[in-house]
Order: C-alpha cells, then structure tokens, then sequence
C-alpha cells in the first residue's frame, strides 16, 4: 500500500494516465511505457492484446496516417488498493489513405496501483466510421 493520502494517490494516479496518453500520442512508447507496471496488458477493441505501448504505436502506424486524441474528461473512480480511471473524448487524424476524420468517440479505462498503470483497455468508433466509408451500415 502506497503511503500518500487516499485523495492525494487518486490525484497521482490521474495524472500519471494523462501522462502516458500524452506521451502515447506523440508518439513516445518508451516514456508512455514509464507509467506502466511490467506485465501490463492493453486490450484493444476487437480483443486486441498488446504488451507494451511500442507494439500500440506500431498497430495504430497501420491503421491510421495519424492520429491523436482531444482528451475531454476524466473520470477517476477510487477503489480498495487501485483507481479506475476512465479517459473520454474523441480522436481525429487521418485514415492510412489521408482522408482526415475527426468527432471519432473513445473511451479508455485504466486501472492504476501505487501510480502504475496494471491494465488498459480501449474502445473507439473506429471501426464503425470504417465501415460506413464502405457503404456498410446496419
């Protein structure tokens, strides 16, 4: 159990999530990677793993030209021993094509022990706006 205040360790914990989305966006893995605890896991949406933020960088290289996120909100959830904090916004960039998009919806939720980040998990309409600029809707 970490010795700062409950209070002062969820205000530590929201923080070091913002910066490592920050550094994420750059990019800059390995500084991302800093805010991680060893052996944390990032699921992707479609039940993607990644076990650093390099192999993120390099999935999101393939998937976009660029792209980056306009981070609106957090929402900090303080728990026994971990905070919850949940990341909201949208991105914009540029499909691998150039086509710019913005407004794209994400939500990331990451659970933080004693200032580490111990799990990541990310949604995002990415694949809905994919499907739509090929003509399928449902």
């Amino acid at each position: 159990m970490t010795d700062v205040t409950p209070s002062a360790a969820t205000a530590r914990d929201a923080a070091n999530v913002t910066a490592y989305l920050e550094a994420s966006m750059v990019p800059d893995p390995e500084t991302a990677a800093r805010y991680m605890a060893p052996g944390t896991r990032i699921v992707f949406t479609g039940a993607r793993v990644f076990n650093h933020p390099s192999e993120v960088t390099a999935f999101n290289a393939g998937r976009y030209a660029w792209v980056k996120k306009r981070m609106e909100r957090l929402d900090v959830v303080p728990g026994d021993g971990v905070t919850t904090v949940y990341s909201l916004g949208t991105l914009y960039g540029a499909w691998p094509d150039g086509t710019p998009f913005e407004g794209n919806r994400y939500v990331d939720r990451f659970t933080v022990r004693d200032g580490l980040i111990v799990g990541m998990e990310v949604w995002n309409d990415s694949a809905e706006r994919l499907l739509t600029r090929h003509g399928l809707t449902a």
